[in-house]
């Protein structure tokens, strides 16, 4: 107990729903990754890539977790130029994948630099409002100092990844509320967006697409306003839904409709030889399948923890940027799951959104694990200080 302690610093609960994600990814990912499997011509290779990027992503939360949360300050110093020089970067020499040039490379590594910046926000955010909070609340020149680097790093993110830009706004929006923000800011902010949301999707729908397209940052407004529209059409019957129409949808529905309650266990599922992000995008779909409503309930259960338990640790630092930091980061964690699980339920438009730390990937999987590094740092910095009154 004594030496697992030493090994695994920080709070035991995140630490349980890490190592609980992981092994769900490993399950999952070797089940759905038929494709995968088919395309290498070696049965093992999914597991053993998505294994890898696990045991590299173990090695950086260990590393990140034995660092002070102080240190974390100094990272949106060179963070958020350097995401902002990447973002820039995609734009012009990024490669395309599902639609979407999102990616950059850089010799043998690819990343999403998006990712790079939803990281870097999120500190930075925790960090103006823990500097600017007076005993009134938090001083008015905060919303300005958040808000415009957010709408910088979001409007370089929106045109190849919408979903992905109003996740992180609307991640720095709950941070604000948290951070006391005046309300009157939210309702500017909100109104301001929702007439320029409406008044930009009504243009997109009267505009003829040809010259939607000649608007380089609008080159897949095609694909935003089709997602909607398909999440809006009344399929209550059956036998009028057309499933070559849309695909991903109506086959993680069959997905679902087939678990039995109980799931059919896991390398048994059917739909994923049809769906074609079953490994990623869609792999809830293939978790309620495979592992039934218990199954998909238990995944759901433990990203609640996480929240409940980042707010309890918050609750114990006694300096507010490690407090801001992990609500951030769980706000993120969790925003993010809970839109990937409705996009395969069908509760929400498809939006592209991985399920942190167990859809397959690369870049997002580490920097999933560097965001569990830093709050284990902040579980063991505020625990060492709640310990110190009972040792006086």
């Amino acid at each position: 107990m004594a030496l697992s302690s030493k090994i695994f610093k920080g709070d035991p609960t995140i630490w349980v729903v890490y190592f609980f994600l992981c092994i769900i990814s490993i399950v999952e990912v070797f089940s759905a990754g038929s494709t995968l499997t088919y395309k290498s011509g070696n049965f093992f290779a999914p597991l053993i890539k998505q294994a890898s990027f696990l045991g590299a992503g173990t090695i950086v939360v260990l590393i990140v977790s034995r660092i002070p949360c102080r240190f974390f300050k100094i990272l949106p110093l060179a963070l958020l130029p350097l995401s902002g020089i990447l973002l820039i970067a995609t734009l012009f020499f990024s490669e395309a994948t599902n639609d979407g040039s999102r990616w950059l490379n850089l010799g043998p590594i690819s990343f999403q630099p998006s990712e790079i910046a939803k990281c870097a926000m999120i500190i930075y955010t925790a960090l103006i409002l823990s500097s600017l909070q007076t005993a009134e609340g938090i001083a008015d020149k905060a919303f300005k100092y958040i808000m415009i680097p957010t709408v910088f790093i979001c409007g370089l993110i929106f045109s190849e990844n919408f979903s992905t830009a109003v996740l992180l706004f609307g991640v720095i929006m709950l941070m604000m509320f948290v951070g006391r923000v005046p309300y009157k800011r939210f309702a500017q902010v909100i109104g301001f967006f929702l007439i320029c949301g409406g008044l930009g999707f009504a243009t997109l729908k009267i505009l003829p697409k040809e010259y939607i397209d000649e608007i380089s940052v609008l080159h897949r407004a095609d694909t935003w306003t089709s997602r909607i529209d398909k999440w809006g059409e009344d399929n209550d019957d059956p036998t009028k839904y057309d499933l070559k129409k849309n695909a991903q949808v109506g086959t993680a529905n069959i997905a679902i409709a087939t678990c039995n309650i109980v799931g059919l266990m896991p390398g048994n599922s059917v739909q994923r030889d049809y769906l074609s992000q079953a490994y990623s995008d869609f792999i809830f779909a293939i978790i309620i399948e495979e592992l039934g409503l218990w199954g998909a309930t238990l995944v759901v259960f433990f990203y609640i923890v996480l929240i409940f338990r980042a707010w309890k640790i918050a609750s114990r630092c006694e300096t507010l940027f490690p407090a801001f930091l992990i609500i951030g980061l769980a706000f993120m964690l969790t925003s993010q799951a809970i839109i990937n699980m409705m996009v395969a339920v069908g509760l929400f438009p498809v939006t592209g959104q991985p399920l942190p730390l167990i859809s397959r990937g690369g870049t997002a999987m580490i920097i999933f694990c560097f965001y569990f590094g830093m709050m284990l740092s902040v579980s063991n910095s505020a625990k060492q200080k709640a310990e110190l009154p009972a040792e006086n």
